[in-house]
């Protein structure tokens, strides 16, 4: 029993100091500010206790499921000689990394839930991680399974596609962080073993002198620095920051246009940016490098002043995942991945902790509770790649995903939110997130608890009653969320149509307290004995956010927040299933209303607003209408359908719902079914063949073959003309403008005859390419389009008709 009790002890003991990856290294500095580890945190609130409840007993479970039907396992199982195969089993050659995210966030998760079963599991995949690892440390199943004909992207000899796409050191990334997140929760070095011998080989193979490769997706240097302050060796920490150095020489897609500390802009795929920047923090920190600290300010600053969504959201594009131009959000082709959302949450609370600004936790805060959120169904078993701000009902939550780095990644993070509450340095506490909570901490060598008691999202009110185990002196600093300071977000992006005069107000045992602000913060300095209670009670009015005017997509647009909570409109909540045609007046009153339902206990925004649509003569017509609105993270969890972030305030900005067509009343087949088929005949034109405000049908991956769209008719009906406007979203993605097309009619007979044009067939980009021909009586049309031989293609609209 002593044994057992001393065990637990030390396991206790290394979570403290380490489970957030911060702890004092050997040797070197560190952030100043460090972050209060989760396990120092019980939540036990309504809002975070049941996800990180769910995130164990579902998510965790079914991601190791379907980590060991899709073959992900077995990887490991053949390349360790465990079981039979010559083939790797998956896509891709960073499947691996998804069984490292969820050994750490099964890791985190065992010290708020200790499971034995779940401990035994992860116990096997990590003696099944051990075996595929080669003599020298070398862990990559994608060429260890087969030597001779590895993946395809992984090159002929080790690392010789590390800057392109082997995604080698990706991996050993993810293998760092899960070994440290291991050993801190269990105090066994199974995994870390591995882990070191494949950092061992890392520090032999690059560097000075030796290969000088820039990792292709960066986190290895933030595994790294985890290994480096779990084990003091100076050569990870060394390494870490040579393979940040050694950029400069390769592509802007992966960051690797410019050296580090020359780069001032946020470019290329967001979640490698995003975790190349909380690397250069971690070992900024470290180092002390004030070149590495400029840089990420300067990029920081170009993300907030005009690369963020009012989700929190980043990496508008789809075709890189990534960056855009400045102030280019579309709303429904919005990309927004998962990953990028937990990327910016690890890099702005890393610039919290080297600066001590409540801006990066404003931002941090919104990603988490918008952005990052909607990641996961309420029922934490579906997930989004994506996360647009609109939609027409193409977007579907998924079980899983080919690439599925956003699930393993949503189970890694789920546990750790609760380490995110609190930070520290010296005699200062900072409360940086609003969670119904006990923490315990020590604060210069005195154990203080910290209980928090609030119904934050839904209520502004916090109670934080304070009990150290002696009177002492020290400062609490509570952050002022910019929202309730009339600043939505730093910068000046996106602004509040109105400013909020109902005050934000501290007191302590029931006394109005003087406090001074400093960078966002109340701070609060006094000598607090056992009972001391401390409110604040920040506005929780309904706010209407307005865009800056260079975002074009949300002009004459509203989103509406309440607290850091985003709102959406969405189908099932309107009895037409509209909501895109939805108009919120400016003298439009608002109301906010709990409501327990299928969404869980949320408060609503409801209202009387107004629906547009287009008459028979194409003039707009409006009448009046109910919204109700929803937090956005819940959206997409009762079916498909039409969703809006932005809500129009004049009729000429909604999407009224047009006047019914031969085309928009058919029935849609085609040669490659998605539920992207809808476009077709939806009735929106274009601004252009890429234009990401619309929505679009595209037969990627497919190329160089002969495929069909049809519309069949309600009844027969006469038709004599056609227009078609393509899909084109080059340079970056795979659809180009077709090599042709041609029309066929449906006989009596149901045979396919071609119609009769009156000119030759065009095909052109960003304009409708129309077609007239012999009238003819028919029950259906179809197009045939030729692919072009290195590209697919795509439709936004088609409409057929009678002159």
């Amino acid at each position: 029993m002593f044994i057992n009790r001393l065990k637990t002890g030390l396991v206790l003991m290394l979570s403290t100091l380490l489970v957030a990856g911060y702890a004092q290294p050997k040797s070197g500095g560190d952030y100043p500010i460090q972050p209060v580890p989760f396990t120092s945190v019980k939540v036990t609130d309504q809002f975070w206790a049941p996800r990180i409840r769910l995130n164990h007993d579902v998510t965790i479970p079914i991601a190791l499921k379907h980590c060991y039907s899709t073959g992900r396992v077995d990887n490991f199982l053949i390349a360790g000689h465990l079981k039979q195969g010559s083939k790797f089993c998956t896509e891709f050659p960073f499947d691996d990394t998804d069984i490292y995210k969820i050994i750490e966030g099964a890791s985190y998760s065992l010290q708020t839930f200790p499971d034995k079963k779940l401990e035994s599991r992860i116990d096997s995949l990590i003696d099944y991680v051990a075996r595929a690892q080669e003599p020298d440390g070398y862990l990559y199943t994608a060429r260890t399974i087969d030597p001779l004909h590895p993946h395809p992207w992984s090159g002929l000899k080790r690392w010789e596609k590390e800057s392109d796409l082997s995604h080698e050191l990706y991996n050993s990334g993810h293998l760092f962080e899960a070994a440290v997140a291991h050993y801190q929760a269990t105090g066994k070095r199974s995994l870390l073993n591995v882990a070191i011998k494949n950092a061992d080989l890392l520090v032999k193979d690059f560097g000075p002198g030796k290969l000088h490769y820039a990792p292709g997706h960066q986190i290895v240097e933030m595994g790294l620095v985890k290994l480096y302050r779990t084990t003091g060796k100076q050569q990870y920490l060394n390494l870490a920051k040579f393979l940040l150095d050694v950029r400069g020489k390769g592509k802007e897609y992966s960051q690797d246009h410019k050296p580090v500390i020359d780069q001032t802009e946020a470019v290329g795929h967001a979640v490698r940016a995003t975790y190349m920047y909380s690397g250069m923090a971690d070992v900024a920190a470290i180092t002390g490098d004030k070149a590495y600290l400029n840089a990420i300010d300067h990029i920081w600053n170009d993300v907030v002043d005009d690369k963020y969504y009012i989700t929190g959201g980043i990496g508008a594009e789809g075709g890189h995942e990534g960056f855009g131009k400045a102030y280019d959000l579309p709303n429904m082709a919005a990309y927004n991945e998962t990953c990028a959302a937990i990327g910016n949450i690890y890099w702005n609370q890393r610039l919290f902790l080297l600066h001590g600004d409540a801006k990066f936790y404003d931002v941090l805060e919104r990603t988490l509770y918008n952005g990052m959120l909607s990641g996961v169904s309420l029922s934490g078993d579906r997930f989004f790649y994506p996360n647009p701000l609109e939609s027409k009902g193409q977007h579907a939550r998924s079980a899983w995903f080919g690439c599925a780095c956003c699930p393993s990644n949503v189970c890694r993070f789920i546990p750790s939110v609760p380490g995110y509450v609190y930070a520290q340095r010296g005699d200062r506490l900072y409360a940086n997130l609003f969670i119904n909570s006990t923490a315990t901490i020590t604060l210069n060598g005195t154990a203080v608890t910290v209980a928090q008691e609030t119904k934050y999202p839904w209520n502004g009110d916090v109670a934080f009653t304070v009990n150290p185990a002696k009177t002492k002196a020290f400062e609490l600093a509570i952050r002022i969320p910019g929202w309730a300071q009339n600043q939505p977000v730093p910068g000046n992006l996106y602004s509040f149509a109105s400013q909020e005069k109902t005050p934000v107000t501290l007191t302590i045992n029931g006394k109005p307290v003087s406090y001074k602000l400093e960078n966002g913060y109340a701070i609060i300095s006094q000598s607090w004995k056992k009972g001391d209670v401390v409110r604040l009670s920040l506005p929780m009015d309904i706010r209407r956010v307005e865009a800056s005017a260079n975002v074009k997509a949300d002009q004459d647009k509203i989103a509406l927040e309440r607290g850091p909570i985003v709102y959406c409109a969405e189908w099932s909540d309107s009895p037409d299933g509209h909501v895109l045609d939805l108009i919120v007046p400016d003298n439009a009153p608002l109301q906010a209303e709990f409501s327990a339902s299928s969404l869980g206990s949320i408060e609503l925004i409801t209202g009387d607003v107004q629906k547009v649509k287009r008459g028979l003569n194409n003039e707009i017509e409006t009448s009046p209408a109910k919204l109700t609105a929803i937090p956005y993270y819940a959206w997409a969890n009762r079916g498909t359908g039409e969703m809006a972030v932005w809500l129009a305030t004049k009729p000429t900005a909604a999407k009224p719902t047009p006047v019914p067509t031969i085309a928009s009343t058919s029935t849609i087949s085609a040669s490659h079914k998605t539920k992207a088929l809808m476009a077709l005949n939806d009735q929106d034109t274009p601004k252009n063949s890429n234009d990401r405000d619309n929505l679009y049908y595209h037969w990627w991956p497919k190329k160089d073959t002969l495929q069909w769209v049809q519309y069949t008719f309600e009844k027969p009906a006469m038709v004599s003309s056609a227009k078609v406007y393509w899909f084109d979203d080059s340079p970056w993605g795979g659809c180009r403008i077709p090599d042709s097309w041609k029309l066929l009619y449906q006989t009596a007979a149901g045979d396919w005859q071609e119609v009769k044009i009156k000119k030759p067939y065009t095909v052109t980009k960003d304009k409708f390419d129309e077609i007239a021909f012999e009238p003819v009586q028919t029950g259906a049309l179809r197009m045939q389009v030729q692919l072009p031989k290195e590209a697919a293609s795509g439709i936004i609209e088609w409409s057929v008709g009678h002159d």
